[in-house]
């Protein structure tokens, strides 16, 4: 019971993961930066400049549920995790020319919670189109030349965010999902055939909080209106949590793809994570070609 309890407040809470390293790690200038999401919460990251004078691409991450700016560390959280490091993909995309922004999520982090619960997209984009408003405030931003990069819950919040910030023009999504399939499944992995009935008050919950309940997240929605934005989708063969199918089906909605969703072998869902840190010359190439 106590296990239960502790993942459903995760779910509808998550959880701040302390910031305790920092881009110098892997050789690279930052600079701490701070801006208001679109509906007012103060968000927290760094800004890492492309070298050279004059405005550059920029590609913005956006980490996942219980993470940080920095990815995931393992064993932190009372689940199968691994490590995700944003770092190396970081130094890459620096080191090929572009300058990258690395913030916390609402309620992760060093940013501010805001209202509601984690909705996983519906409220979470306002901190996506906070910083890309932020990023063309600078002059060493090319503010017509803006990517994404989205893990898990953060590929939902770049599809959510993209359509009211354009031009964005590239978004790589690792592994987005449905809130309703991944809780549901989630349920039934952690707790057996009973799981999903357990998680189902979930959405009452949320509607009680005036909160975007699951029943209506659907991150293929605002995916059909990324008019101008080309988007490379990234799902784990292995995964347990989301599914092959509905990213396929966000995919079918896009109108403009990097060709078709990349079926990246993997074990379970944060082994198909492996991507972001063990393949950074693809997510060097999709940005050369695309932005």
């Amino acid at each position: 019971m106590k296990r239960l309890l502790t993942l459903t407040r995760l779910m509808l809470l998550s959880r701040r993961e302390p910031v305790s390293r920092t881009p110098a790690e892997v050789g690279l200038d930052y600079e701490p930066v701070a801006f208001p999401a679109s509906d007012g919460v103060g968000i927290k990251g760094w800004f890492v400049p492309a070298a050279g004078e004059g405005p550059k691409p920029t590609i913005v991450f956006v980490h996942g549920w219980m993470w940080n700016r920095l990815g995931n560390v393992a064993g932190r959280a009372p689940i199968d995790d691994r490590d995700v490091d944003f770092l190396p993909a970081t130094k890459a995309l620096h080191d090929a020319g572009y300058s990258v922004l690395l913030y916390d999520v609402r309620r992760h982090g060093e940013s501010q919670k805001g209202k509601g619960l984690v909705s996983f997209g519906p409220l979470e984009k306002n901190d996506f189109v906070g910083a890309v408003n932020y990023l063309r405030t600078r002059a060493d931003v090319d503010g017509e030349r803006i990517g994404s990069i989205g893990i898990s819950m953060g590929g939902t919040i770049a599809l959510y965010g993209a359509p009211e910030c354009q031009p964005i023009k590239a978004i790589l999504a690792v592994q987005p999902a449905k809130v309703t399939t991944f809780n549901n499944n989630f349920a039934l992995d952690q707790f057996g055939i009973f799981g999903p009935l357990i998680v189902a008050p979930i959405e009452l919950i949320y509607r009680a909080t005036k909160t975007p309940p699951p029943s209506v997240q659907d991150p293929g929605e605002p995916a059909k209106r990324l008019d101008g934005t080309v988007v490379k989708y990234v799902q784990g063969t292995g995964d347990r949590w989301g599914t092959m199918v509905d990213v396929l089906g966000f995919a079918e909605g896009t109108p403009t793809l990097d060709g078709p969703v990349v079926h990246y072998p993997s074990s379970g869902r944060y082994d198909g994570y492996r991507y972001v840190s063990a393949e950074t010359e693809d997510i060097v190439d999709f940005f050369q070609r695309r932005l």
